[in-house]
């Protein structure tokens, strides 16, 4: 999106401040008037008056129509170059290790979500420093037509680093156990920041307007005065057997409770991880959760959780 207008069309459709430094890039997301989500994602600013939005590859064109309907009479162009853009992702330790390999002087030592253009292995690439997996890492994004090199340069630069490629199903673990959430899972029309537990990733502290504030902050106050209910939870499986995979049961005390959005194997805690809304008459409090009795319907059997309101490596 760009334009003299770009920035007050931000500033409305995003629920997080997007007034920042060029370089920066913001996690946000798009509320609709009722203060419930309609996207997640992130918006670098690449110039006083252009910014770069990067959303999910499964809601472009819906994203697409929302930033088109809530900018329309502003003097703002809004360009789609998905089919021309791809994104690779070096995530891990080594990665910085790696990256300056290739070149780029400087960037690898810039702070989280800063973005910044460079050429690596002869090819211009934008590198955000954000992941989905909660680890050290960089969103490159670069065009199609340099892709495979990019990508060869990058295997070739960590073969001795123990580079490997990774598929969805490690993504979705790591990013489990650190908590992030998903939209279409965690984050949906009929759920709210405050559900969500990413009140902090909007501007409603600070006092800026943007759509949906108004609900999002009378909901907030009616939940404050107590009554029924949702709160997402982070989990962990009692035992590393059981295979979970999202949609199960959850259950306090035999009796059900919520739901699981989302879940995976994960590696480094050893057993099944995921998120769940939990059901509850009151305020959700890390003390009632360690009291315990929560456990999975996983095709009947019961599997017992451990649950919190922060994740396993958050």
């Amino acid at each position: 999106m760009a334009g003299p207008d770009a920035l007050q069309a931000l500033q409305w459709i995003c629920a997080a401040d997007v007034d920042v430094p060029v370089g920066r890039c913001v996690y946000t997301p798009f509320l609709n008037g009722r203060g419930t989500y309609e996207a997640d994602l992130t918006v670098t600013r690449s110039g006083p008056e252009e910014f770069v939005l990067v959303s999910s590859s499964a809601t472009t064109v819906r994203d697409l129509d929302w930033l088109r309907r809530h900018s329309a009479g502003l003097d703002v162009t809004i360009t789609d170059t998905t089919d021309a853009t791809s994104v690779i992702g070096v995530m891990g330790p080594s990665s910085r290790t790696l990256l300056s390999r290739l070149g780029g002087a400087d960037a690898w030592e810039a702070a989280f979500a800063s973005s910044t253009v460079v050429r690596l292995a002869g090819v211009e690439v934008r590198a955000t420093r954000m992941t989905y997996v909660g680890e050290l890492g960089w969103e490159l994004m670069v065009a199609v037509a340099d892709a495979t090199a990019l990508y060869d340069a990058v295997k070739a630069a960590g073969a001795d680093l123990g580079v490997v490629d990774a598929g969805y199903h490690a993504i979705e673990a790591l990013r489990l156990e650190k908590g992030y959430r998903a939209f279409g899972r965690e984050l949906t029309p009929d759920l709210t920041p405050v559900e969500a537990g990413l009140v902090f990733a909007t501007a409603l502290a600070t006092g800026g307007d943007f759509l949906g504030r108004d609900a999002l902050s009378a909901h907030r106050a009616a939940l404050a005065l107590g009554g029924p209910r949702r709160r997402l939870v982070s989990f962990v499986s009692a035992s590393p057997e059981p295979m979970l995979w999202g949609g199960e049961l959850l259950l306090r005390d035999g009796r059900p409770c919520g739901q699981v959005t989302s879940a995976a194997w994960g590696a480094t805690v050893g057993a099944a991880v995921g998120l769940a809304y939990l059901r509850s008459e009151t305020v959700v409090t890390s003390d009632d959760l360690a009291r315990g009795g929560f456990q999975v319907d996983l095709a009947g059997e019961l599997v017992d959780v451990r649950l919190s309101l922060r994740a396993p490596l958050a």
